[in-house]
């Protein structure tokens, strides 16, 4: 805080939620009284925030191309570290928001497509690359990126195939060597598939509204196939209303509900990892349906 000129700030009021890995906190400077929203970590900046950091600036450009009516609230990065010391952990500044529940749903959907339709300023995905130029993670699992030309190779590589090996699942293991060849085969309706800034982790508590604005928050950012943005999707209680706002900016694709199950087997595998339980079953009947859905055409 003090290189940054804001002189003496203290810690204001309780935690604002958290979770296993980051606690969260309000602090406001003595003198100017500005408010910053504080996350810290026992982990590294570079292993935890380094990517949140990247994926907010990089929501928060994309964000900011559209009409102040259609743009999402994204939270401003001040800076990121590790605190003094080997294994001291790290924290992250952010600008404080006055959040409140979920606004108007049509415009919300607007205006997260509007994000995903922004042309990215960044060199890689203006050339077509997707990934992101700093791993980061999908809540505490590690989600590696870099940059890649094939996006259906992208997604099986570093998204499926990655979490199928953190599983360690004998079960995981048979369905995924017949699936994952098979992944281009969803990609086979002809649309173009170009690079989008997405949220990555779009369900119900990241989802908000500040001073009325629609918000998202708590990104696991990258650049990906705008799709790949409803694989959270059922537990994002996202009505019709969202989707009559999103689909009035970007239409539906012919095979959106074929790839829908792939999107989403991403995310049931992640929760399998990182909380065991139901979620094994989830991605398993996922995993045939996905098999279903590619041996029915």
């Amino acid at each position: 805080f003090a290189a940054n000129g804001w002189g003496e700030v203290r810690k204001s009021g309780g935690s604002f939620g958290g979770s296993g890995w980051a606690s969260t906190g309000k602090w406001v400077a003595d003198e100017s009284k500005e408010t910053f929203f504080v996350k810290t970590s026992s982990r590294a900046c570079d292993k935890m925030f380094a990517g949140e950091a990247a994926g907010l600036r990089a929501m928060r450009e994309a964000a900011e191309a559209s009409a102040d009516e259609e743009r999402l609230k994204i939270p401003r990065v001040y800076g990121c570290g590790d605190f003094d010391g080997p294994g001291s952990g790290s924290f992250l500044i952010m600008e404080f928001l006055e959040m409140g529940g979920r606004g108007d749903a049509r415009r919300f959907g607007r205006a997260v497509a509007r994000m995903h339709d922004a042309t990215p300023t960044q060199a890689e995905p203006a050339a077509g690359k997707f990934g992101f130029a700093v791993d980061n993670t999908i809540g505490a699992t590690p989600q590696p990126n870099g940059w890649h030309d094939d996006w259906p190779a992208f997604f099986r590589d570093y998204r499926l195939k990655h979490q199928v090996a953190l599983a360690g699942d004998a079960a995981i293991d048979r369905l995924a060597e017949k699936l994952l060849p098979r992944v281009p085969d969803f990609f086979d309706d002809g649309q173009p598939l170009k690079p989008s800034i997405i949220h990555g982790d779009l369900w119900s508590g990241n989802i908000g509204t500040a001073n009325g604005q629609p918000s998202i928050f708590d990104p696991a950012c990258y650049f990906a196939h705008h799709e790949a943005e409803w694989g959270m999707s059922w537990c994002a209680s996202l009505g019709p209303a969202f989707w009559e706002g999103y689909r009035e900016v970007i239409p539906e694709a012919p095979g959106f509900k074929k790839r829908r199950p792939l999107y989403e087997l991403y995310h049931q595998l992640n929760h399998y990892n990182l909380f065991g339980g139901g979620y094994r079953g989830a991605a398993i009947g996922l995993m045939e349906e996905c098999l279903r859905r590619v041996d029915d055409e």
